[in-house]
C-alpha cells in the first residue's frame, strides 16, 4: 500500500488563537492541505448531510434538466461527463466525473439557471455558501495572523464581498463507478486513467467535503514523484459527529507568498476493483485505503473555492516571512512560470486550459 499522506488534524476552537495560527500556516508550509477538525461550531453537520443530500438529487436530474444549465465561461453550471480535463497535457480524455458549479446568490436566489429537482432549495444552497464563506474568512485571518502579516487582516480584506466580485465557486461533484463506465454511450476507462486529472487549485484555498468510505483524493508529495492517499477519516477522528473538512491551499495564496504555502498538486483516482485485489490502477494506491472503498457506487464531494475580489493583485505580502522565503514560487505552483496581475486573470488563464472545448465552441460561434 502506498504511504498515506500525514497531514495534521488542526482544531480552530482553541483558546491560544495566535498558536492556533501558527499551526495552521505550518500545516499551510509543509503540506498544502491542512485537515480541519469538524466540531459543527462553523458549519454544522447537519448543513453538509443537506448539502450531500441536494447534491445526489441534482445528479439524478433528468439529463435534458442539467444540459440547460450547462457550464459556462463564467465558470458557472453543469459540466458533464470527460469534458473538464484538469491535466490537458498527460490526460487521454476528460475528467471522469460530473460537476455542478454554484456563483453569486442575491436574496437567496442563484444568478444563473439550476435544475427544477433542487429549485425549492436555493435558500439552502445559498446558506450552506455563506456558512463556507464565513469559515473562508476565518481561515483567512488565521493565516494572515500566523505569517504576520501587515496588516493581519490583509487576506480577509482581500476576499470581503463588499469589494466586488469574485470567482469563488461552490461545486457540487458525483465520480461515478468504473463498471458504470464499461457500456452505454460513456467513454470506458483505462488502467492509466483517473476521475480527475492532477493540477492544483485556482483561487486562494479550498475547503473540501467528503463522505465515510469514499476516499480517492492523492496529493503529490514534495518528490515531484510520489502519490499518497489522503484518507477521509485521519487517525483520531474516527468517532468526530462527520470527517474533518479539508483544506488546501490553492495558486493565489502561494502567489502572494511567493511559494512558501503550497499550492499542492492533487488528483482523484480510481478504487482497486475489490478488496482482496492485487491488481491496481496506476495511481500506485496499491488496494483500498483503509478497506473504505470497493468499486461499487458513486464518489460525492462538495468544494468550495474561495477567491478574491477579481481585481486582487498577487505581488508578494508584506511580510518578514515571506521576503525571506528563497524557495520561490514554482517549487509548490506549476502554473507559477506565467506573469499574472490579478486574481481574474489567473482564473481566465486556468479555465481556458481546462475547459478548452468549451471556448472552442464560443470563438466557433
Amino acid at each position: 500500500m502506498a504511504q498515506v499522506a500525514k497531514i495534521p488534524v488542526i482544531d480552530l476552537s482553541g483558546d491560544d488563537q495566535t498558536q492556533v495560527a501558527k499551526d495552521l500556516v505550518e500545516a499551510a508550509i509543509e503540506h498544502g492541505f491542512v485537515y480541519i477538525k469538524n466540531t459543527g461550531k462553523d458549519i454544522p453537520v447537519e448543513a453538509i448531510d443537506g448539502a450531500f443530500e441536494m447534491s445526489k438529487r441534482l445528479f439524478d436530474a433528468p439529463l435534458s434538466d442539467k444540459q440547460a444549465c450547462t457550464i459556462q465561461q463564467n465558470n458557472r453550471g453543469w459540466s458533464a461527463m470527460n469534458y473538464e480535463t484538469l491535466d490537458p497535457a498527460n490526460q487521454r480524455v476528460g475528467d471522469f466525473k460530473e460537476a455542478f458549479n454554484f456563483g453569486e446568490f442575491i436574496d437567496n436566489k442563484a444568478q444563473q439557471p439550476i435544475p427544477p429537482t433542487i429549485a425549492a432549495d436555493e435558500p439552502r444552497v445559498s446558506a450552506f455558501r455563506d456558512l463556507c464563506y464565513n469559515l473562508s474568512l476565518k481561515l483567512n485571518t488565521l493565516l494572515g495572523i500566523g505569517l504576520e502579516v501587515t496588516p493581519a487582516s490583509f487576506f480577509t480584506t482581500a476576499h470581503a464581498r463588499a469589494r466586488g466580485p469574485s470567482g469563488t465557486i461552490l461545486r457540487f461533484l458525483c465520480y461515478p463507478p468504473r463498471a458504470s463506465l464499461t457500456s452505454g454511450e460513456q467513454q470506458p476507462t483505462t488502467e492509466t486513467d483517473v476521475r480527475a486529472g492532477a493540477h492544483s487549485d485556482y483561487g486562494s484555498l479550498t475547503l473540501l467535503f467528503r463522505l465515510r468510505g469514499q476516499p480517492g483524493l492523492e496529493i503529490l508529495l514534495r518528490d515531484g514523484k510520489t502519490w499518497a492517499p489522503v484518507p477521509v477519516t485521519p487517525p483520531g477522528t474516527e468517532h468526530d459527529p462527520a470527517p474533518p473538512i479539508l483544506m488546501n491551499i490553492g495558486d493565489l495564496l502561494a502567489y502572494w507568498t511567493g511559494g512558501l504555502l503550497r499550492s499542492t498538486v492533487h488528483r482523484v483516482v480510481f478504487p482497486s476493483p475489490s478488496p482482496g485485489s492485487s491488481s491496481s490502477s496506476s495511481s500506485g494506491a496499491g488496494g483500498l485505503l483503509e478497506g473504505e472503498e470497493a468499486d461499487h457506487g458513486p464518489r460525492y464531494s462538495i468544494a468550495y473555492f474561495c477567491h478574491p475580489f477579481g481585481g486582487a493583485e498577487l505581488g508578494p505580502v508584506p511580510s518578514e516571512r515571506v521576503r525571506g522565503y528563497k524557495g520561490g514560487v514554482a517549487e509548490g505552483n506549476p502554473y507559477a512560470e506565467r506573469r499574472v496581475m490579478t486574481a481574474d486573470e489567473h482564473l481566465r488563464m486556468r479555465l481556458k486550459a481546462s475547459y478548452a472545448q468549451l471556448y472552442k465552441e464560443k470563438e466557433m460561434e
